[in-house]
């Protein structure tokens, strides 16, 4: 059996993040195998055919940092959101909108330079400093992505 678990019941998420909303039934998505999340919220939320993908941080599977230039830890972050969205059946080429956020404007290039490469198809994207983001890390990235077939897979 793989090691990726995916959970779409009730039980997965706070009761708060299940419910019908206009765009139709919020689906909780955790994917084990993708990095832990660093707080109380899950990796992604599938609203109709919207996949929302929670801030990724540099981290491994079990949650360990990883170390490494930028270029390394921009590489991890979008490989977890390239695991995410495959285990929910989008495509990155279905990434429309992206934010990253980095604690140092001097590394935007670095950044960029891998960025470009899992978004070659140029999807909206925000980039801004911030203060300081969770575990000390340099970057975080999130995105919605869209599957324009009417719902993502469940």
């Amino acid at each position: 059996m793989s090691d990726i678990k995916k959970v779409f019941t009730a039980n997965a998420c706070p009761r708060k993040f299940m419910g019908r909303g206009r765009g139709g039934v919020y689906v909780c998505v955790l994917v084990l195998i993708h990095s832990v999340a660093a707080g109380p919220y899950t990796q992604a939320i599938i609203a109709g055919p919207n996949v929302f993908v929670s801030g990724q941080i540099p981290a491994d599977t079990k949650g360990n940092l990883i170390e490494g230039s930028i270029a390394d830890k921009t590489k991890m972050c979008c490989e977890n959101i390239k695991g995410i969205l495959t285990e929910a059946g989008v495509a990155m080429e279905r990434v429309v909108k992206v934010n990253v956020f980095l604690d140092d404007m001097a590394n935007f290039a670095e950044m960029n330079s891998i960025y470009e490469q899992y978004f070659a198809h140029k999807p909206a994207r925000s980039c801004v400093a911030v203060k300081q983001l969770p575990k000390g890390v340099p970057v975080e990235i999130e995105c919605i992505a869209y599957n324009g077939m009417g719902h993502a897979k469940l």
